[in-house]
């Protein structure tokens, strides 16, 4: 066994996983799994730079996360950097802070790379179960980016593109420094079209119409699937390999868009930093359901955080 620490730094979380790999068995000994909401990428899509109270805050929880590798003595530490670091002119200053509380430098990877991980994390379990079809599409909504991933038990193709909760959220439903609670039609539509528009980019690298099995990953999906089986509070466990119907996800999705933030607020398994972009995730969802003509999606909890992992074991 190797005791490993993945880190996952995207564009509206920071997340952690150290775990106990075993190569040779396919074991992954979760030990520590935890997610920081910290907006890194506030503003950026209009600014084209990390402002300096996101950075902030994703330095505090890298030195939490600091303190937690080091009491559980992980061997080596991977920090994957997504979206909003990609797209940022100062990530210079990002990158130095991480490498002096964590002594590991952040790989800005590309969207390919983080489709790549997040496959592998996601079907790793899933390619023992034989009643599920293949190919795979694993798509991975995250604050930034979506990543789409078509696959048997190897990537086969791969596309990221620009529709991720916060983009989304951030490009179309903000008015005057605020957002629009709830959403107007038109800015509905709005987000709709741009979400149509990505997934042809997408289906231009990947055959989104060969999937059998769709596989959803991160935050907007498992909140959307914690809603759907009503859960009285967030569990994992509970979540994790959950399979959604279509109607459910459709269900869920005009609510997300059509109640105030109070009321999504008081969702029990909804996370106070995701009430204002689960709209716009579910929103992503379901276009994605829809393109595909997909009649559930198959939730995971395990992500690009345990790809990451394997990729260091």
């Amino acid at each position: 066994m190797t005791r490993v620490a993945g880190i996952d730094c995207g564009t509206n979380s920071i997340r952690l996983l150290v775990a106990d790999c075993d190569p040779a068995t396919g074991d992954l000994i979760e030990l520590d799994r935890r997610m920081t909401i910290v907006r890194l990428g506030q503003g950026v899509d209009k600014t084209g730079r990390l402002a300096p109270e996101a950075l902030e805050r994703t330095f505090a929880a890298c030195r939490e996360y600091a303190a937690v590798i080091k009491e559980l003595g992980a061997e080596k530490i991977r920090f994957v950097a997504t979206s909003a670091s990609r797209d940022a002119e100062n990530r210079a200053d990002f990158v130095q802070g991480v490498l002096d509380i964590l002594g590991v430098e952040p790989e800005v990877i590309t969207g390919d790379q983080e489709a790549e991980f997040s496959f592998t994390g996601a079907t790793r379990e899933l390619t023992a179960h034989d009643h599920l079809e293949r190919p795979f599409l694993v798509v991975d909504i995250g604050g930034g980016s979506t990543e789409f991933v078509v696959g048997e038990e190897h990537v086969r193709a791969a596309r990221s593109v620009d529709i991720g909760c916060v983009r989304m959220t951030e490009r179309h439903l903000v008015v005057d420094g605020a957002v629009t609670d709830p959403p107007t039609p038109g800015q509905i539509a709005a987000i709709r079209a741009d979400i149509e528009a990505a997934l042809d980019l997408a289906a231009e690298t990947v055959p989104l119409a060969e999937a059998r099995t769709l596989v959803g990953l991160a935050g907007s999906v498992t909140t959307v699937a914690g809603i759907a089986l009503g859960l009285p509070a967030y569990d994992s466990s509970a979540i994790h390999h959950s399979r959604i119907p279509y109607e459910k996800v459709r269900e869920i999705s005009e609510h997300m868009l059509t109640t105030t933030h109070a009321e999504r607020a008081a969702i029990p398994v909804m996370h106070p930093g995701r009430v204002d972009v689960i709209g716009a995730g579910a929103l992503v969802l379901l276009a994605i359901m829809d393109r595909i003509g997909a009649s559930e999606v198959v939730v995971s909890e395990h992500d690009i955080l345990d790809g990451i992992a394997w990729s260091i074991a």
